[in-house]
Formats: C-alpha cells, structure tokens, sequence
C-alpha cells in the first residue's frame, strides 16, 4: 500500500450512520473510502487494498456477511468489523466462526468504542508485535471478551479507564476474567509498546514475594548469588497487573503503599533508588473493605488501589454470553488439539446452558477442552462430564449471609474429602489460594 494513513473501507447504506462513521474516522486521521452496498465494495477490494473493513450487516444485494465470505474466498483478508442494528448472540457467534474480525451494534452510542476498537485491531494487523510477558495469554476479540450484557457496563468502564494512567482496582469470583480485562486495559492504553507483566501474589511463597516484586542485591540474602531485576523493573513502560493481592502480607502491603505514593523502590539487600514507570492493575476475589475491617488489609493502601474499581460479573449471571464463549473455546480448542470439531449439539449445549458455573470461565474451558477431546466431529451430550456444581450461589441474590457461610463451609468440606485432605488440589479445584484456604479453614474452626 502505498499511503502511509491506515485506509479503511466503510460499507453502510443508511446515509446518517454512514455519515456518522466517517466523521469519527476521519478524525482519527484514517484515510476512508465509503461505499453503499456490498456488491461495489466486493469490486472495489478486487481492485485496491485496505487495512480494515467496516461493513453494515443487513444490506441489500450483497449483505456484510456475505460480503466477507466472497472477499474471503477470492483471498482478499483484511480485518472485518460488522455492523448491525440485530446484534444477537447467534449473529455474534455466526461472525465469529467464520473468522469476522469483531462487531459492534447500531445505533453506534458511544463513538469512542468504535475508535479503541479500531485502534487495537489496525496496531495488530500492522505487523506490530508486542512481546507476550510472562503469565500473558492471547486476548479474545472484543465480542467474546465482553458478550453478554452483564458484560457491557465492563466494557464501557474499561474503555472510559483504559486511556488514562488511573490504578484500577478489579474484583469478582476466581475464574470471572480479571486478567483477560487487565490485558484488555493494558493493549487500549498508551502503554500498549509496553510489558504487561502478571503476579499472582497468592502463588509466590512469602519469604519470596518481596524479592519477586522489588529484585534483588547479589548477596542480599542466602542464595543471591547474582543481582536479580524484580516485576517492577521488568514492567518499566507497560503494565503491572497485581493477581489476588488481598493475599499480600502485611509488611510488603506497607513497601507497595510508598511504591505507589512516591513511585520509586529499591532492591532487596539494595539503596540505590529506581523509578517505578508501571502503571498498575490489581485485582481480587475477596471483599478488600472487609479485609480493612478485620485488619489484615491496610486502609490506605485500599484506597490507593480503590482509585477506579470494576466488578466483573459471575458467569451465572452471563447465560447469554454462553453459545459465544463455548464457541470460542471450543475453536480455540480444537486448534490447540488440531481436531476437527463443526459444533455443539443442541442437547449438548442445553445442558451446558442448565449449568451454573460456579468455577466461572475457567471451569467452563476445562469442560470444554475435555468434550473437544472426546468429540468425533461433534460435541455431544455424552462428551460432557456429569454437571453437578458444588459452587456457591451467588451472592448478589443472597438475602441470608448466615445461609451463604453455612453453604461456603459446606462446599469447602467437601471438596477437601473429594480430594483426599490434599490443600493443594483441594485450593486449585475451589479456584482460590493456598493461603485463602487456609484461612477459610481456621475461620470454619476445621483445622486447629
């Protein structure tokens, strides 16, 4: 391509979004060519090339997903973005399977989600790759990440936070997404060039932790035997996302407190001062307002981490987001296992949609992952393991809190004996931490 501006195709016949769409692109400063049917934006792809596609789904003649198809059949592949005043979910999932690049609804509301979504989709297809750091998975597109309209109010915070240097605070169940939503804020920031670096700080032994964070002195300590750079320095310019930090110990909750205030740190076993350049991204599953209460959370540090919090809701409460999320995983699934798998029976994902998912996102791939093994082209019934939930009801709907720690204690007792008395499986198979069981077990008076 021989212009520098990324150029972008808009193919949209109602005159007043068409309008709309060039006036939000063009003052992002792409260079834009705007045709009104799909037949004429077919042959102009034949003959000029584009760094994305905006096409209306419901057209006359040539509609958006058939537009797609046949540019995709003669080669032409640029990203797709389809636009539709129908948005449901089975449009989503259609789009998604055939390799459409993301959608968005009509009326276009909110012209700055049009613009990050741009954004991000022209910086990946661009050739620019930013390294994967450690801990970092691939990011779902932005109708898989945010399906579901218990999804959408997350969406639109983390689009009004993302461009920001704002601390942000997530919370939810384990297994609701927090770290896919921090890598959502990290690649829609200015921070994008930059790591995203992810700690999870209630899988580190503690004696480690502050060496983990901070780095290390060469002879700081028995075993130091070389200087070590710690999470801080590793995220300089980009993102450090703090997993589970209600897991982190009192004193280091003290040295992260005047990190975050004064943003600079030393090493472990050091005096020299470096400069903190991370913007962080904490998150949790416990109620940090009750852990300042019980005084094993420091109040000001709350606050600090509290600037912009977003609750990500439990999957119980995104039954609509499931035909997405299942189709997704399972493709993504089946790529990893390089098996042909064409679908979901519909018996199969009755009963996935019956289930409450009290293990969240992550017990959904689990499920997932095993049928795309036991699958012969299908994912039936019989390829899904017996959905008996040992969960907690959620506690959004919740009137008795007595009933709810009655039900905790309940669940943990037997998950322990399912797992033989073994803490460690029976924290991984509760999705929480080590030390968060524990806890539980000494509150629950089931350990001395």
């Amino acid at each position: 391509m021989s212009s520098k501006k990324p150029r972008i195709l808009v193919v949209e016949d109602d005159p007043v979004v068409r309008s709309l769409l060039v006036d939000v692109l063009e003052g992002e400063g792409y260079e834009i060519m705007v045709k009104e049917d799909g037949k004429a934006a077919l042959m102009v792809l034949q003959r000029q090339e584009f760094h994305l596609v905006l096409t209306d789904l419901r057209m006359p003649g040539l509609n958006g997903l058939e537009l797609f198809r046949a540019a995709k059949a003669q080669g032409i592949t640029p990203p797709f973005i389809v636009l539709t005043a129908f948005g449901t979910i089975e449009e989503a999932v259609a789009a998604i399977k055939e390799g459409v690049t993301d959608f968005l609804t009509k009326p276009l509301k909110d012209p700055a989600a049009l613009r990050n979504l741009v954004r991000r989709i022209l910086l990946g297809a661009g050739g620019r790759q930013t390294d994967r750091s450690e801990g970092e998975s691939p990011l779902p597109p932005d109708n898989v990440l945010f399906a579901g309209r218990a999804m959408q109010e997350v969406r639109r915070l983390i689009l009004e936070v993302a461009p920001t240097q704002a601390t942000v605070l997530l919370t939810g169940e384990s297994g609701t997404g927090k770290e896919l939503a921090a890598q959502a804020i990290h690649r829609l920031s200015s921070r994008s060039d930059g790591p995203f670096i992810a700690v999870n700080c209630g899988a580190i032994p503690e004696t480690l932790l502050e060496s983990e964070l901070f780095g290390h002195e060469k002879g700081a300590f028995t075993g130091a035997t070389q200087t070590r750079q710690g999470k801080f320095e590793l995220a300089a310019g980009g993102t450090l996302f703090l997993d589970e930090i209600g897991e982190l110990p009192l004193p280091l909750q003290t040295r992260f407190l005047r990190v975050l205030q004064e943003r600079r740190f030393e090493r472990v076993g050091g005096d020299r001062q470096l400069q903190a350049d991370v913007r962080v991204v904490a998150a949790t599953n416990r109620n940090l307002a009750d852990e300042v209460r019980e005084r094993r959370f420091r109040e000001d540090l709350f606050y600090r981490l509290n600037v912009f919090p977003i609750a990500l809701p439990s999957l119980s409460r995104r039954q609509d987001a499931l035909p997405v999320l299942v189709e997704y995983l399972m493709r993504q699934a089946a790529d990893a296992m390089e098996k042909n798998v064409e679908g979901v029976e519909p018996e199969a994902l009755q009963k996935l949609l019956s289930y409450p998912w009290p293990g969240n996102i992550r017990e959904l791939r689990n499920v997932i992952e095993r049928a795309v093994i036991l699958s012969r082209g299908m994912i039936t019934v019989d390829c899904l393991p017996e959905l008996n939930p040992v969960g907690m009801p959620d506690p959004d709907r919740m009137d008795d809190t007595a009933r709810l720690k009655d039900r905790e204690r309940e669940i943990i007792l037997a998950t322990l004996e399912s797992c033989g008395n073994n803490r460690r499986l029976t924290a991984e198979k509760l999705g929480i931490s080590r030390r968060t069981l524990q806890y539980r077990l000494k509150e629950y008076e089931l350990v001395e």
